[in-house]
């Protein structure tokens, strides 16, 4: 494996910022310098250290949680607002979210400590699917979800649903069912309000093949073998 794979594997940096440290002279490999960016180790057998500590990869987990409302998808937030890593136990906020939902919604986010499966997941080459179900606006008939399917302009390009579907039309409001494949910034409440129908609730119920379940708002679990062999498959072409 290559030293700065290694190193992005173990949480420490990613694999550009990897490259700086040794570049810089600040990684060690079996208590040598390692500059070389071409440089290989085998976990288990090499000791690697960044800044004389030691630099191991951890068992990789996979976290399904409920996000709720009210919530920020982030690190850290500036103006003081409540993380999932707030929301979470401590065991937990050392692993990196995997797509984001917005303030406003609620629903599954899956985290992690694989940081290449969790960009391979992200990246909109992969048409990973997500699945949303939505309150709207106003009465919405099936030519709107055929819309949707269709492609909706937006301010950043034509936006499609893999799928939609009209679970529930009401005169007031209508609930409604989109599957996305890219993960655009705050795609769902874009398009729906493209189609003349305004997001009031919105909840994932599904990221790839795991789905949300019956997780109550702010609980969390450990994803299964089966569910982690899963996503490895979610988006491979």
């Amino acid at each position: 494996m290559r030293l700065q794979k290694f190193i992005s594997r173990s949480g420490r940096a990613s694999r550009r910022q990897a490259e700086e440290l040794m570049l810089a002279g600040r990684v060690h490999v079996n208590g040598h310098v390692a500059s070389e960016l071409g440089t290989r180790v085998v976990p288990g057998r090499d000791t690697v250290e960044i800044d004389g500590e030691p630099v191991v990869i951890p068992e990789v987990r996979w976290v399904a949680f409920h996000k709720p409302v009210g919530v920020l998808t982030t690190r850290s937030d500036p103006h003081g607002g409540t993380t999932v890593y707030d929301v979470l136990p401590d065991e937990i906020t050392a692993l990196r979210y995997v797509g984001r939902l917005d303030r406003d919604a609620q629903g599954l986010i899956l985290l992690t400590n694989d940081g290449e499966e969790a960009h391979r997941l992200q990246h909109p080459s992969g048409e990973v699917e997500r699945h949303y179900e939505v309150e709207v606006a106003g009465a919405v008939d099936d030519e709107v979800a055929r819309q949707l399917v269709r492609g909706v302009e937006l301010d950043d390009g034509l936006a499609r649903a893999v799928r939609a579907k009209v679970l529930e039309r009401g005169t007031v409001v209508s609930r409604v069912a989109v599957v996305l494949a890219e993960g655009r910034k705050r795609e769902v409440r874009r398009m729906m309000s493209a189609v003349g129908h305004p997001v009031q609730k919105l909840r994932r119920v599904r990221f790839g093949p795991v789905e949300l379940g019956m997780l109550e708002p702010g609980e969390w679990r450990d994803l299964t073998d089966a569910e982690v062999a899963a996503l490895k498959r979610a988006g491979v072409r």
